[in-house]
Formats: structure tokens, sequence, C-alpha cells
């Protein structure tokens, strides 16, 4: 493969620019058709709860505290929360309770629950094409994980919630501008190539260097390329 100079390079896309400009226009606008109309909107809804003690020391200021053994029970218990929420039981009564139309298995791939590093924090996060029922839905696994899974199994009245979810105004899986830019990168890296392979293809000859590597020989003349009107000038004069 026949190396490339830098100069001979530019000057390629140079000569190719409008073709590189339509690759790149001709992406952006896929992007912006994909991006309206062929992506689904999902919108995200989150609550948060918040693991604290069952029983809390009280000092004779009255104030309550909380030993280190607790915030160690705490923080093991929530991974085991974490596994717990996305259940079938809890899931199963949170479709009955909203008579969802959705086995628990597909209702599980749209929850996700997180813990809060460093803190006894859990986060739901429940994915909808309706922005209203994706709320509805994390906040009634918020509440039949409280009751019937916590307080049920553990015998414990230590999850409480900070934050319910509230409907999203904006889709989470869709950026347009983010998609947009995503198809335009994707057009010049197309267009790049496409200059490179076309010049691979071509075998024309262009340069003294192109003569002398395909015949051998050195060349002793050149005649400058000079268009009619130039020379009919030249002429007159």
């Amino acid at each position: 493969m026949e190396e490339l100079d830098l100069k001979i390079l530019l000057q390629m896309f140079g000569k190719q620019k409008k073709q590189i400009t339509c690759i790149i226009l001709l992406f952006m606008t896929i992007g912006v058709i994909y991006t309206m109309f062929f992506v689904t909107p999902v919108y995200s809804s989150s609550t948060s709860l918040i693991l604290s003690t069952s029983e809390n020391n009280s000092t004779n200021l009255g104030i309550s505290t909380t030993t280190a053994t607790e915030l160690n029970v705490n923080s093991k218990l929530v991974s085991t929360y974490t596994e717990l929420v996305k259940s079938k039981k809890i899931l199963g009564k949170v479709i009955s309770n909203l008579n969802l139309n959705i086995t628990e298995d597909a209702l599980k791939k749209k929850v996700s629950v997180q813990p809060v590093e460093d803190a006894d924090f859990i986060k739901i996060t429940v994915v909808n094409p309706n922005a209203e029922q994706a709320a509805q839905i994390a906040n009634e696994i918020a509440n039949v994980f409280i009751e019937d899974g916590v307080k049920q199994y553990y015998k414990m009245d230590n999850v409480q919630v900070v934050d319910k979810a509230e409907p999203s105004l904006r889709p989470s899986n869709i950026n347009k501008k983010r998609d947009i830019l995503i198809f335009i990168g994707i057009g010049i890296v197309v267009s790049v190539i496409y200059v490179i392979v076309l010049n691979m293809l071509d075998n024309t000859i262009k340069t003294v260097e192109d003569i002398e590597g395909v015949y051998s020989f050195p060349v002793l003349v050149s005649i400058p390329k000079c268009d009619g009107d130039t020379y009919a000038k030249r002429r007159r004069k």
C-alpha cells in the first residue's frame, strides 16, 4: 500500500469536499429521522428509600443516636433488600394492585434497584413508555416492598420512603443532540474511508513522481498547464 503524504491527503479531501459534505449531511438526516420516528420514547421515574434503625437509643438529652453495630447491620441489609425488591412476590403483588397487563419477568426488566454508595439508601427506578405509569409503578413497588417484604419477612420497620417517584417530562432514552452528533461522527468516518478508498482505486497519473514511479525514468521537462483565456491575453500583448 502506498504511503500517503499529509499534503497529498489534505489535497485529496479538498478535491472531494462536496462528496464529504453530502455524506455527512446524509448521515445527519438519517440521525434526525431515526431519533424522531424510529425510537419509542421511554420515561424513567425513581423513588428512594432509606434504612433507619428499628429502635433508637436515647441519650439523657433526648437526642436519638445510632450505634456502629446498627449502621453495620443496615449496610449489610442494603444488598439483601436490593434483591428482595425485584423478587416475584413483590412484583406480582404490584401487578395485582395496579391491574397491570404484564408478567413478573417483563416487569423485572423494567425495574432497576441500586444501592447508593456509602449510604443506607436504595434507589428504585422504573422505565415505561407511559410517564405516569412509570411513577405509579415505582411508588407501588416501594410500598409493597416495605409492607409485604421488610415487615413480613424481617419483622422490622426500618425502611422509609425519602422521595416519591414523580412523572418525568422528558424521555430517558432520547437525546436529540447526542444522537445527531453520533450520526455526524459516523458520517465523518465514512467520508474519510470513502476518500481513502477512492484514492487507492485511482490509477491515473497526476504528478511527476507518479511518472517516475511507473516508468523508472527521470522526468527532464514538464509543460505547465495554461488555460485558454490566459494564453489569448498573452498573445494579444
